[in-house]
């Protein structure tokens, strides 16, 4: 989707929503406002061929329409080997100095021919950008949290993240020991993308546990409260945000552990189509929909054939222990004085759930399911109601805290208005920032990294998987190995950019973002210029690939890179 022309709507909203007479009403007036403003674009004579979507900034502060022109037809032009694009792995995502060949270039065609870009296309600039040069990352940057109060933050560093790492950490753990086991791509893959959200949680948590960065929040919050007009009227939107948040942190651990999701593991899944079934008996459903619900059961109860199974119950048994409050007594119900290993050793061995004969006989006998006499029964029994009640108490305070933070939104827009920008929305937009090096592990990052570092690191490895090289790669001329690879900049980027254009003043391509170092990662709730660096595919890097390794000549000249 190609971006062509965008136009401010906040006054057009606000005229429509200036009867709201309080927050829940101005929400659903918003929506109603956004739905009769886009559907006027599509008919719109000068909007013709394009597709209209409304976009809210600041929580409310602001709103535009954006008008998009589609190409369906995308081909692959060149693509460079895995391990170019992948190099380093896991172990060297999101660090820096590094050495990825991450690129692909594509084509768009339209009418079975392709697009003539001239009038709009950024020429490629093999030198790149020096350091201090400014340069514009234009990309679509996913989501932020950056308008969050302290109390929200405080929340998320001591709740929400701290319950989430230490759940994914878990995970990681029973994926390692099916990998060491039983090898495979996939699960490799899965392994790989589990620890990308590990590592950028970690980086999140960590900038929330930093005096320097969490000060600033709160000397910024400090400031707009006491310019609010609404604080000075007697009503203080982050004092009440502040008292939600604390009515939820007993409910954290039921709403995030103990769901039907993957986080629980297949017996927690079990569990609750188990007490689905029983409260359907109770509550005397149809034969066909027993019958269908049976179905269900027996189907997520192949789960706890997994001979990993047992570790994923005995990880989830511990959590809820470490988390549990003071009121969370049904933990020690479901341990029973056993540890959470043992405990999830004899629910497994007991329960006729783990045994499609024993289960199929177990279902059919409704007066045995009603009385809840199997493991995951009464597992069921005493789980899925204290998630169920967490879910109410988050869903209950929803639209107040969504209120809420609009009202700090928009107090925050009223102190620094357009001078800061709202949180990321997947929408385009334009990034600044200078080409710069920085600070780290008592010495320098350079501002850029040369083809020679990648050889470095691949035989500093011994070559090994994922500091591997293919064949093609092997014998490197020394045109190439002199060649810059990757740069870093201060221009904010979070995930979702990854394949932003990098260009300069002159509106030349200099590179390609595709990750940020590992100082980045607090940019989720706030910009650290100091050290939070974007890094990018250097343009030089791209066109010595395609020069020296794959003598793509007529690419070189289409992109006027001879």
């Amino acid at each position: 989707k190609q971006l062509v022309r965008f136009e401010d709507i906040t006054d057009q909203v606000e005229k429509m929503t200036a009867s709201a007479s309080n927050e829940e009403e101005l929400k659903q007036m918003q929506a109603s406002a956004l739905e009769q403003i886009l559907e006027s674009y599509k008919s719109k004579p000068d909007w013709e061929g394009l597709e209209p979507e409304t976009v809210t900034y600041y929580s409310g502060g602001k709103f535009s329409v954006y008008g998009y022109k589609r190409y369906d037809d995308i081909r692959l032009v060149l693509i460079p080997e895995l391990q170019l694009g992948y190099f380093g792995g896991d172990p060297d995502n999101f660090t820096y100095p590094r050495y990825a060949l991450d690129f692909t270039l594509w084509r768009a065609y339209e009418n079975g021919q392709p697009v003539n870009t001239s009038e709009f296309h950024f020429p490629v600039f093999p030198e790149g950008a020096d350091e201090g040069d400014p340069v514009f990352v234009i990309g679509n940057p996913g989501s932020t949290e950056r308008y969050r109060s302290v109390a929200q933050l405080e929340y998320d560093r001591d709740y929400r993240y701290k319950i989430q790492l230490a759940a994914y950490n878990r995970m990681m753990s029973v994926m390692q020991a099916q990998y060491d086991a039983e090898p495979s791509h996939d699960l490799q893959e899965t392994m790989f993308s589990l620890s990308n959200s590990i590592k950028a949680i970690t980086g999140i948590v960590e900038g929330m546990h930093n005096p320097r960065l969490m000060n600033r929040k709160v000397a910024m919050e400090n400031k707009i409260r006491a310019a609010s007009t609404s604080a000075s009227g007697g009503r203080d939107y982050w004092a009440e945000m502040e008292s939600m948040y604390a009515a939820l942190e007993d409910e954290a651990m039921e709403v995030t552990l103990l769901g039907p999701g993957r986080l629980g593991g297949g017996t927690i899944v079990a569990a609750h189509a188990a007490q689905q079934y029983r409260s359907a008996l109770e509550n005397e459903a149809s034969e066909e929909d027993l019958e269908a619900l049976k179905g269900r059961v027996m189907q997520i109860a192949q789960m706890l054939q997994d001979p990993y199974e047992q570790m994923r119950l005995a990880n989830v048994l511990e959590m809820a222990r470490m988390f549990a409050d003071s009121d969370d007594t049904y933990i020690e119900e479901i341990l029973d004085n056993r540890s959470p290993e043992e405990a999830a050793r004899e629910i497994l061995a007991e329960t006729a759930f783990a045994n499609p004969e024993e289960l199929e006989k177990l279902l059919k006998k409704d007066k045995a399911v009603l009385s809840g006499d199997d493991p995951v029964l009464e597992l069921g029994a005493l789980i899925v109601p204290a998630y169920q009640a967490s879910v109410v108490a988050f869903q209950s305070s929803s639209a107040q805290r969504k209120g809420l933070e609009q009202l700090i939104a928009n107090e925050v827009f009223k102190v620094y208005g357009l001078n800061i920008p709202p949180d990321a929305t997947f929408t385009l937009r334009l990034a600044d920032g200078v080409v710069k090096g920085y600070d780290y592990n008592g010495t320098k990052a350079p501002f850029y990294t040369t083809y020679f570092g990648l050889y470095d690191r691949s035989y500093s490895h011994q070559q090994v998987f994922p500091w591997s090289l293919p064949e093609r790669w092997q014998n490197p001329p020394m045109g190439l190995l002199k060649s810059p690879m990757n740069f870093v900049s201060t221009s904010d980027s979070i995930g979702g950019n990854s394949g932003s254009p990098v260009i300069n003043k002159n509106r030349q391509l200099v590179g390609l973002l595709f990750d940020g170092n590992i100082e980045s990662l607090p940019g989720n709730f706030i910009y650290d210029i100091e050290y939070n660096r974007s890094v990018n595919v250097h343009a030089g890097g791209i066109v010595a690939a395609l020069k020296h390794m794959y003598s793509a000549y007529r690419i070189l000249a289409e992109v006027g890179a001879n």
